[in-house]
């Protein structure tokens, strides 16, 4: 008698790398998402297992591609840095991303950010925070007792994960510092402020060298 053997095959699962959603419906949302995601990503620069990424597709369950979020900033430590076209937990070491940040838009509805931080919740984050650019408010919340509770005082917050200071901020200025209390500044602003140290080197560099010393040998 001749045995037939049944081969199974796993499904393959697809993965999107999108979600078919913009990253953010208006110039301020935008501009919030990226001074949040480049300061933290200079904060965290000289540390290579703390990941840093903005509107990446987070999946944190094997075998569903429909269990997913992509939350505007995330910051995943314990996981190197590097390009990702998804974050999928269980190739992550299993590690949730411990921070999450959205920024409101006025396309927001109230129930799908309940279901966000439902989401949140459930999958592990231990800090998750909200900005309201028309306001200049957050709200907070962190892990306790195994659930994300509310914060009830977010002006003066620092954050035990990332070590940064939460302030009112307004429209676009998010009103984030730095542990050392310098500002979280937008890209633009980033960009003169580099901009202008360049000049003042190359403007002491040209007083050296009036006085016949070579910049370049000090």
């Amino acid at each position: 008698m001749v045995m037939s053997t049944a081969v199974q095959t796993e499904r393959k699962v697809f993965y999107p790398d999108s979600d078919g959603q913009p990253m953010a419906d208006n110039t301020i949302q935008f501009e919030c998402i990226v001074t949040i995601k480049g300061n933290l990503e200079l904060l965290f620069a000289d540390h290579p297992d703390v990941f840093v990424a903005g509107d990446l597709l987070w999946y944190p369950v094997e075998g569903n591609a429909e269990i997913r979020q992509a939350p505007d900033v995330m910051v995943a430590f314990g996981r190197p840095k590097g390009h990702r076209r998804s974050y999928k937990q269980w190739e992550e070491g299993n590690i949730p991303p411990q921070v999450v940040f959205e920024v409101w838009s006025p396309g927001d509805r109230v129930s799908q950010m309940l279901d966000k931080l439902a989401f949140y919740d459930r999958y592990g984050v231990e800090e998750y925070y909200l900005y309201y650019p028309e306001s200049g408010e957050w709200d907070g919340w962190t892990r306790q007792e195994g659930r994300l509770t509310p914060i009830s005082q977010m002006e003066g917050w620092r954050s035990p994960r990332l070590g940064i200071r939460f302030e009112k901020g307004k429209d676009a200025e998010v009103g984030l510092f730095y542990p050392d209390g310098r500002k979280f500044l937008s890209f633009l602003e980033l960009g003169q402020l580099a901009e202008a140290e360049h000049q003042r080197a190359e403007r002491l560099a040209a007083k050296l060298r009036e006085m016949g010393i070579d910049p370049n040998q000090i």
